[in-house]
C-alpha cells in the first residue's frame, strides 16, 4: 500500500473494532475513543477479559511453534487483527526463516498498520491481504493470497479468536471452504470463547460487543467440534487454551478462561 493509498482508506474511528478492542486488553496503543469504550464496558462485565486476552496469544504462540517443528512452512493467519509483539510471522520465521504468512483482515486500520511494521520485513515471505472472513471462498481465491500461499502444499489455517464474530453462519460453514482448499495433512487452528463457563458474564460481554456494532457469539463445545469436521483433532483436544500443551505447570485461574482452542489436522 502506498502512502496515496493510505490516506484514502477509510479509517472509521468512531465505531469499535473488535481487533483495537483485542489490542486495547493486551496493552496496547493502537486503539481509539471508541474502542476503549467498548472494551471498558466489557471488562466491568469481565475484568477476566485481559487474561483472557493473553492466554488466547500464548496459545498463538504454542500452535506456531508446534506446527513449525512438525514441518509447516505456511500459514494463512485470518482474522490477524493489530500487530502486536510476537505475530505468527515472527515466531516462525525464528525457527523456519523460509515460512511464509499471509495475514488476512478485514479492518483497513489493521492493513495499514501491518503494512507499515511488514514492509522491509522478510520481503516475499509475508503479505496483508484485505479480506473478510465472512467470504472463505474469496480468501481462498485472492491473487494476494495465492501470490505467497500454495494450497497444493500443507499449509496451517488460523482462525484464532475470529468465528465469534460471525453470528449469522454456522462456523463449520466459513471453514468448509478453507478445509476443501487444502490438501491432506494440512492443520486448522481455532480459538473460541464459550458459555460454557461463567454463562453471566458472556452474556454481558456479548452484550456490549453488540451495542458497539461488533455482534459477537460465543458457542458452546458441541458446536465447536463441528468446526473439525474433516480433521483429526490433535491431543489434547477441545480444551481451554491454557491446557492447550503447556510450556509449564498452568497457573492461570481455570474457572475465568471462557475461551477454547484446538488443532486438527485435515484427513
Amino acid at each position: 500500500m502506498t502512502n496515496d493509498e493510505q490516506a484514502h482508506v477509510d479509517l472509521n474511528v468512531d465505531v469499535a473494532h473488535p481487533a483495537r478492542m483485542y489490542d486495547y486488553y493486551l496493552g496496547g496503543k493502537d486503539n481509539y475513543e471508541a474502542d476503549r469504550v467498548a472494551a471498558e464496558a466489557s471488562l466491568e462485565a469481565a475484568p477476566e477479559l485481559r487474561a483472557i486476552a493473553r492466554e488466547n496469544r500464548a496459545f498463538l504462540h504454542r500452535v506456531v511453534r508446534h506446527l513449525v517443528n512438525a514441518g509447516v512452512r505456511q500459514f494463512l493467519d485470518i482474522g490477524a487483527g493489530l500487530p502486536t509483539q510476537r505475530n505468527v510471522h515472527e515466531v516462525a520465521q525464528e525457527i523456519a526463516p523460509e515460512t511464509r504468512v499471509a495475514y488476512v483482515d478485514n479492518d483497513p486500520i489493521v492493513l495499514v498498520h501491518a503494512r507499515a511494521l511488514l514492509s522491509s520485513h522478510r520481503l516475499g515471505r509475508t503479505a496483508v491481504v484485505q479480506a473478510d472472513v465472512r467470504d472463505p471462498e474469496a480468501i481462498v481465491a485472492d491473487d494476494g493470497v495465492r501470490s505467497l500461499i500454495d494450497f497444493g502444499q500443507p499449509l496451517a489455517v488460523m482462525l484464532v479468536s475470529v468465528l465469534q464474530f460471525v453470528p449469522d453462519r454456522e462456523p463449520q460453514d466459513i471453514v468448509a471452504p478453507l478445509r476443501d482448499a487444502m490438501p491432506a495433512g494440512g492443520y486448522l487452528a481455532v480459538s473460541h470463547p464459550t458459555q460454557d463457563f461463567r454463562a453471566g458474564q458472556v452474556t454481558q460481554v456479548a452484550s456490549t460487543y453488540n451495542r458497539a456494532k461488533a455482534p459477537a457469539v460465543p458457542r458452546r463445545k458441541a458446536e465447536i467440534e463441528r468446526v473439525f469436521d474433516g480433521f483429526e483433532v490433535l491431543e489434547p483436544g477441545i480444551v481451554q487454551t491454557p491446557l492447550w500443551r503447556p510450556d509449564g505447570p498452568v497457573t492461570t485461574n481455570l474457572d475465568l478462561i471462557w475461551m477454547y482452542g484446538a488443532v486438527g489436522r485435515k484427513l
